[in-house]
């Protein structure tokens, strides 16, 4: 059976490129604790909206949706769910709501893992919290709708033992402070991945498990600009990356370097958006149209008109409808959904 060995991380052997990202993230990572000194409450607005798109987004990658109205009502617990697929996003909102309170007092223990398991699925018939009983495939779809075989999981007669040797290699590798602890949580992530422990929900256990482990590794910034979103909107790359790094798996001879990078690529996004937002907020040379248009030239994700406001509080409502119709006219924006679920993007995006 596979092995699992961090050692490789603490021999530097990895590109220079990867090393530059990290550093970028570190730093931004201490401008944003700076900044949460002064901007509690728009801290607090941020993690709102971002609560409601990684809810969103690590279901839609999985194909479980319903409208936008719905998933406010579900994940502000306005409404119980009324299908299969609310009650999927319902779990996903409640697990994500642990590991947002509670991240110090869990841990990637199995037990924890189980937990986070049967929390997901607790709106469903489906029972949660078990490791697989069936050997199971992750497939994939080509562009003409066929399926086939992308990769081949850990047997369900392994899956105990992988498991608890994957969290023992993880412990000693956080251990070692010879190991940058942010390059460490992907290959984690790609190991549980390829492990694949249970029968359903393993891709969204995985954003879990990234938050928590990035929560506890002093990197927050998933929790105000929604870290599943940014997956969702290049999830393309995301699998591409997860294929790349899981070929020879079995073996032990992948490469996990595409997944890290991917991985801190979109922890990056993250930072940068957040202190983005925060620029234009804090500026006061700059009008306050100047700074709606720049909100929505900047977010590279559909933006709605209650977005904007949260993320500039001291502008009405009034401002930003102005803004938005001249930005319309000037074809600058096209508009995304329809009703109370429209939303703005710069052309081109």
């Amino acid at each position: 059976m596979r092995s699992f060995d961090y050692s490789f991380l603490e021999h530097g052997m990895l590109p220079a490129g990867l090393i530059n990202i990290v550093s970028t993230i570190t730093e931004l990572r201490a401008r944003e604790n700076l900044l949460k000194e002064n901007y509690a409450d728009l801290f607090l607005k941020l993690e709102n909206i971002a609560k409601v798109q990684s809810v969103k987004g690590s279901n839609e990658i999985e194909g479980i949706v319903t409208s936008e109205q719905r998933i406010h009502e579900i994940v502000n617990q306005n409404s119980a769910p009324l299908n299969h697929n609310e009650e999927e996003i319902a779990g996903y909102r409640d697990a994500l709501a642990l590991i947002h309170n509670e991240y110090t007092n869990i841990d990637i223990r199995e037990s924890d893992i189980q937990n986070l398991h049967r929390i997901l699925l607790s709106y469903t018939n489906v029972s949660g919290g078990s490791y697989k009983t069936a050997d199971n495939l992750i497939m994939e779809v080509d562009s003409r709708g066929r399926r086939s075989v992308r990769f081949d999981p850990v047997l369900a007669s392994e899956v105990d033992d992988a498991m608890e040797q994957l969290t023992f290699a993880y412990l000693d590798a956080r251990s070692n402070y010879n190991i940058n602890q942010l390059i460490l949580i992907p290959c984690y992530i790609l190991d549980f991945l390829c492990i694949h422990p249970f029968e359903d929900g393993n891709g969204r256990i995985s954003r879990l498990l990234t938050l928590l482990l990035l929560y506890k590794s002093g990197f927050d910034a998933g929790r105000y600009i929604s870290f599943e979103e940014q997956v969702n909107h290049l999830k393309d790359r995301y699998y591409l990356a997860l294929k790349e790094s899981s070929i020879g798996w079995h073996e032990g001879e992948n490469r996990y370097v595409p997944f890290i990078m991917h991985f801190v690529t979109t922890l990056l996004y993250c930072y940068k958006e957040l202190d983005k937002r925060f620029a234009v907020v804090i500026s006061k040379k700059v009008s306050k149209q100047q700074r709606v248009r720049a909100v929505i030239l900047g977010s590279l994700l559909p933006i709605s008109k209650s977005e904007i406001c949260y993320i500039l509080p001291d502008v009405s409502m009034a401002t930003v409808e102005l803004v938005l119709s001249e930005m319309n006219k000037e074809n600058e924006i096209k508009t995304v959904g329809k009703g109370k679920n429209t939303k703005y993007v710069k052309c081109g995006s």
